[in-house]
């Protein structure tokens, strides 16, 4: 009887402690999901070296962070974040506010022995001097100028400066009848720099242009929760169909592709040409100055086997650093420190002497690849976007790929650059602060840098017995010819290491109603649609890709069911992508918006988080509050005129 008591009480305690467990995984959960607000800076000396280990206190909440080897650091706080405590042995602790910004840089001073209220007289404008370098830095309109008397900002308009900053039309795709063009065929979009490019023009307080916004780079900005591919493909396939957040009649068909994932050490080696733009418009701290920093976090993950030499270009192209092995570092660092901007900009010349230079050190079946880092102002010699194009066009057939890394506002040439990247068999990046370039040149090392496959291509055919229309969500400028899947010669996207690639369509069901202005053919005769053969299926799903140093593609395919799952028990995968998807449309004022407001897409982002260990999704959320309130401005604004 004693021995069964014991059994008994020993299995009470077995359930009272997990019990107890599970209590405190829920708080611990809770406090995660609770911790909604997100800020990344840089802190640095008055000389721009980065200070590491520097303790960045959110005043009032207790919630602090940790400066790393860069300077970099990430604030979560379960409160909005509106001032910074900055503490470090050896500097002077610093206090300011952030006001509604997610990314700001601060610069601490050596600790020096003064009275106390010199001191807090420095800190107050050391805090100012910071807050008015970015602001000043801002093409924004409500820019100031600093005083001629020392470095104070002061409520007065800046000078007039001319923006010419230039993005490709956007012509939004619309709804396509299944019955009539069954098929969609698309180049894969690696590219991420729109995200980042509206990222910066909602942090200076401007909505960005309709044509900056594109939507398929936003979507592709974040990471997705895809398996890797397990066979001998490179390359592996997902689909999702759930309720469209906007519509309800309406469907969303999410397609994701997963790239091989490898391991540092398993990467083949690199042959590495940066190409640094250093004519006279890249001569400001945002530009030149932010992507020698950029640069630097480059060479960090550089390994023996890995080579890197820079070409130069301005008035004319020149080569400042011949081929050098990655255990170098001090030699690249001390190239990269000497670097100056000045004089006009001579592209063409540069791309040509990269090319030569990644070719002389070809290494096969390594990772052969041109950087190009610049504003995009090219001005002299090859220069409009037609001869750069063919100029790229030419050189890729040299097997080196290209990659694009954008800086700068004002005069950022966001049309040229993304050409370049696409058609240079690479990827393009808008690098707008050090925790970027920390994400694209060193988080997302292998997926930046390493081809694993190459001329991706997506064809789905729609199903017409339950598809009555479609229409894809951005790829506007990715979009080919149903002939050219099966075109070998035709060039498409890049996939690197790791890489995740997704597409969003829009789905009308069958028996939905119909979005469609075009009368009904006359002559031609009506397809006959089996509604019994093929029944339980959306749609068939193909993808064409090519090992990066083959010319013949191989294929891969599979059929979609057609099974939707209700909107909020679909995978993070689908309800965040839908979330960008819906802010992009907001931000582009698309026309098949219909009644999405911010508040309902925010609410819809906030559930889909995840776990979002860096902060990238929560930073968006408060992106799309900032843009939620300067579109009323905005709005506010126009009603007034």
């Amino acid at each position: 009887m004693l021995a069964s008591y014991r059994r008994t009480s020993n299995l009470k305690d077995m359930k009272t402690l997990k019990m107890i467990i599970a209590i405190c995984f829920m708080i611990q959960q809770g406090i995660a999901q609770s911790s909604n607000f997100v800020l990344k800076g840089l802190v640095k000396t008055n000389k721009g070296a980065p200070i590491e280990k520097v303790k960045v206190s959110s005043m009032g909440t207790g919630d602090h962070a940790f400066t790393d080897k860069h300077g970099l650091f990430t604030l979560f706080s379960n409160t909005k974040i509106t001032s910074v405590e900055l503490q470090k042995e050896g500097f002077q602790t610093m206090k300011m506010s952030v006001g509604s910004r997610t990314y700001i840089e601060f610069t601490m001073k050596m600790h020096v022995v003064e009275p106390e209220e010199d001191i807090k007289e420095e800190l107050s404008m050391e805090a100012e001097i910071a807050v008015c370098d970015q602001i000043y830095a801002s093409p924004a309109p409500q820019m100031y100028h600093k005083r001629a008397m020392g470095n104070a900002c002061v409520g007065m308009p800046a000078p007039t400066q001319w923006n010419t900053e230039s993005y490709a039309p956007i012509n939004e795709n619309g709804f396509k009848k299944a019955s009539d063009e069954p098929l969609s065929t698309l180049s894969i979009d690696v590219d991420r720099a729109s995200y980042s490019n509206v990222r910066r023009f909602i942090n200076n307080g401007q909505l960005p242009p309709k044509d900056a916004v594109r939507v398929e780079e936003m979507i592709n900005y974040f990471n997705y929760d895809y398996d890797t591919p397990t066979g001998s493909d490179p390359v592996a396939m997902f689909t999702e169909l759930s309720t469209a957040p906007w519509d309800a009649d309406h469907n969303i068909l999410h397609v994701g592709i997963k790239a091989r994932e490898m391991d540092k050490e398993e990467l083949p080696a690199s042959n590495l040409v940066f190409l640094i733009d250093v004519s006279g418009s890249m001569n400001s701290p945002n530009k030149l100055g932010l992507l020698k920093s950029a640069m630097k976090m480059l060479v960090t993950e550089l390994r023996d086997e890995d080579r890197v030499s820079i070409v130069v270009y301005a008035g004319a192209a020149g080569l400042v650093l011949e081929s050098t092995p990655g255990h170098k570092k001090d030699e690249i660092y001390a190239a990269i420190d000497r670097l100056n901007a000045g004089g006009s900009t001579a592209g063409g010349a540069g791309i040509k002497l990269a090319y030569s230079e990644a070719q002389k050190q070809y290494v096969k079946g390594g990772n052969n690849r041109v950087i190009l880092a610049t504003d995009g102002d090219f001005n002299v010699g090859a220069s409009s976007d037609g001869e750069m194009q063919r100029l790229i066009e030419e050189k890729r057939q040299s097997g080196v790929f290209l990659s694009v890394l954008g800086f700068g506002m004002g005069n950022y040439k966001d049309s040229k650059m993304e050409i370049l990247a696409d058609k240079g068999n690479g990827n393009y990046a808008y690098i707008d602060n050090l925790t970027e370039a920390k994400k694209t040149l060193v988080e997302e090392f292998g997926s930046t840098l390493f081809a694993v496959a190459k001329d991706v291509k997506i064809q789905i055919e729609f199903n017409p017995a339950n598809v009555a229309e479609y229409r894809l969500i951005g790829y506007e400028n990715r979009l080919l010819n149903k002939e050219d899947f099966n075109d070998d010669t035709k060039d498409a996207g890049e996939m690197g290491v790791g890489h995740v690639v997704t597409a969003l369509y829009e789905i009308v069901p069958v028996g939905k109603g119909s979005s469609s202005k075009v009368d009904p053919l006359k002559y031609q005769n009506k397809p006959k649609v089996d509604r019994t053969e093929f029944s339980g299926e959306l749609a068939h799903l193909k993808v064409r890709y090519k090992h990066p140093e083959e010319g013949s593609s191989k294929l891969i395919q599979v059929p979609i069911a057609n099974e939707a799952v209700a909107l909020k028990k679909a995978s993070e995968n689908l309800r965040w992508s839908t979330a960008i998807a819906g802010f992009g449309m907001l931000l582009s004022n698309s026309k098949h918006k219909s009644d999405l407001t911010y508040a309902a897409i925010i609410e819809h982002a906030q559930a889909a988080t995840g776990e979002d260990k860096n902060g990238y999704r929560r930073e968006c959320v408060q992106l799309m509050k900032s843009a939620e309130i300067l579109s009323k401005t905005t709005a506010s604004v126009e009603h007034r005129r």
